[in-house]
C-alpha cells in the first residue's frame, strides 16, 4: 500500500520565511541608527527658530509717567518783585467852615457820593447879609465924598487958572480927591469880603468822591476852621508799598503791578508805578513806592491791605522750559528731548531766568511743542528707548520682526 503525504493548507515555505527576516532586521537597525544620530545632533545645535530668537537681544524701554515729561510752550516770561501795602485815596479833603454860624442843614451823610461843587451844608446867613448891606452903604458914602472932592477940584482948577488961589490950595483940593478915591476902593473891597462871607455860609464839596465822615449836625454853632465833612475820591487810589532798598534799582516808573486784596481772593487788580520816594523809611531800610490804581467800579476802599508783584522785566513770546529740565554738557546747556521713542540731547541757548517760578527762556535750539524730560531719571540718557505710560513703545524700523521689547519703569533721582 502506497502512503502519500499531502501538503498542509496555507503553509509558507521555510526558505521564504528566512528571506523576509533579514531585510526587516536591517531596516530596524537603520531606523535606530538614524534616531540616535538625530538626538545627538539636536543636543549639539539649537533649532533654527530658537537660535534666531536667542540671537536677537531685547532692548529695554523705559516707561515715563505723564509728570516725567513736559511739552514746551511759547509765551512771555516775566521777572517779578513781591510787595504789600495799604490802599489810600489819591485825593481826599476835610471840608472846614470858613465863617462862623449856626448849621441850618446838612444835605449828605457818610457813604453818599458827592460831586465837586455840590452843596453839603448850609449856615445861617443873617449876619452875613447884614454885613453886606452895611458895606454897600459905606461904599455909597465913599462914592458921594469922591464926587464932592472931584467937584471941588474942578472949581479949584478954574480959580487957579485965574490966579484967585494959590498952588498950595489947589494941591490940597486934589489930595482930597485922591483920599476920597482910596476910601471908595476900600469900601468896595469890604463889600466884596462881606459878599464872600455870605457865600461861605453855603458849604460845597471841593472834589467829587464819597463822604467818609460827617462832623456836624443841624443846630450846631460853628467857628471859622471847624471841620464839617471828610470826602475821599475812590476813583483813583494809591498803593503805598515798601520795597527793600536793595531792590529799588529794579523798580521804574510805569512798570505794571498786579495785586490781590483781602475779600476779593478770586479777583486780581492792576496798577502802575507812579512815584518812588527818594528817602528810605527810618529803621526799616525800605523805600516807599507809590502805585496808581484806577478804581472805576468803586470796589476798592481806602485802607484795604493788598499783596502783589511788580513786573520788573518781561520777555517776548519764546519757548519756556523748566529749570529742572536743564542739564550741563560741558559748557553747553542741553535738554533731553523725546523724539521717535528715543531720548536725544538737544543743545539750547538760554535767555531770561525766573528762579521763583523755576522757568527759563530759550532763545535758540528748541521750538514750541517739543516733549522734554521734566526731571532727571535713573538710567535714562541720550539714546535710551522710552515710551509714555499707556502707549505702545515705538519699534525701530531696522528690526520689523523683532520680538516684544522689555519695559522698565523709570525712577526719579
Amino acid at each position: 500500500m502506497k502512503i502519500e503525504t499531502l501538503p498542509l493548507a496555507n503553509a509558507t515555505p521555510l526558505s521564504t520565511r528566512r528571506r523576509w527576516r533579514k531585510p526587516a532586521i536591517a531596516l530596524v537597525l537603520a531606523l535606530l541608527a538614524a534616531g540616535g544620530w538625530y538626538a545627538f545632533a539636536g543636543k549639539g545645535q539649537p533649532a533654527p527658530a530658537a537660535s534666531a530668537a536667542k540671537a536677537a537681544p531685547k532692548t529695554p524701554v523705559f516707561e515715563l509717567a505723564h509728570n516725567d515729561v513736559v511739552t514746551v510752550e511759547s509765551r512771555e516770561l516775566a521777572l517779578r518783585l513781591p510787595l504789600s501795602g495799604a490802599l489810600s485815596p489819591l485825593a481826599q479833603a476835610t471840608v472846614k467852615s470858613k465863617v462862623s454860624g449856626v448849621v441850618l442843614e446838612t444835605t449828605v451823610r457818610e457813604g453818599m457820593n458827592v460831586q465837586a461843587g455840590q452843596v453839603i451844608a448850609r449856615l445861617d446867613d443873617a449876619d452875613a447879609r447884614a454885613r453886606v448891606a452895611q458895606q454897600q452903604a459905606a461904599l455909597k458914602e465913599a462914592n458921594a465924598r469922591l464926587a464932592l472932592a472931584t467937584k471941588n477940584e474942578a472949581n479949584s482948577q478954574a480959580l487957579l487958572a485965574q490966579k484967585y488961589i494959590s498952588q498950595n490950595a489947589f494941591d490940597t483940593t486934589r489930595n482930597s480927591v485922591e483920599l476920597a478915591q482910596a476910601a471908595v476902593d476900600a469900601a468896595r473891597a469890604q463889600l466884596d469880603l462881606a459878599r464872600i462871607a455870605m457865600n461861605d455860609t453855603v458849604i460845597r464839596a471841593p472834589l467829587s468822591g464819597v463822604v467818609s465822615k460827617r462832623f456836624v449836625q443841624a443846630g450846631e454853632k460853628l467857628s471859622p476852621d471847624s471841620p464839617v465833612m471828610a470826602i475821599v475820591d475812590l476813583a483813583h487810589l494809591t498803593l503805598d508799598a515798601q520795597v527793600p532798598a536793595s531792590d529799588i534799582p529794579r523798580v521804574q516808573v510805569g512798570q505794571d503791578v498786579r495785586f490781590k486784596v483781602d475779600g476779593f481772593d478770586a479777583r486780581e487788580f492792576s496798577g502802575k508805578v507812579a512815584r518812588i520816594n527818594p528817602a528810605a523809611e527810618a529803621g526799616s531800610r525800605a523805600m516807599l513806592v507809590y502805585i496808581s490804581v484806577a478804581n472805576d467800579d468803586g470796589l476798592l476802599r481806602a485802607g484795604m491791605f493788598a499783596k502783589g508783584q511788580i513786573t520788573t522785566e518781561k520777555s517776548s513770546a519764546r519757548p519756556i522750559v523748566p529749570l529742572a529740565a536743564l542739564r550741563k554738557d560741558g559748557a553747553r546747556d542741553v535738554v533731553y528731548r523725546v523724539d521717535g521713542g528715543k531720548v536725544v540731547a538737544q543743545p539750547v541757548e538760554l535767555g531770561m531766568r525766573n528762579d521763583d517760578e523755576g522757568l527759563a527762556e530759550v532763545t535758540g535750539g528748541l521750538d514750541a511743542g517739543a516733549v522734554l524730560l521734566a526731571v532727571p531719571l535713573d538710567g535714562v540718557k541720550p539714546g535710551t528707548q522710552v515710551k509714555l505710560a499707556g502707549t505702545a513703545p515705538a519699534k525701530p524700523a531696522a528690526k520689523p520682526d523683532a520680538k516684544a521689547e522689555a519695559v522698565i519703569v523709570a525712577k526719579k533721582d
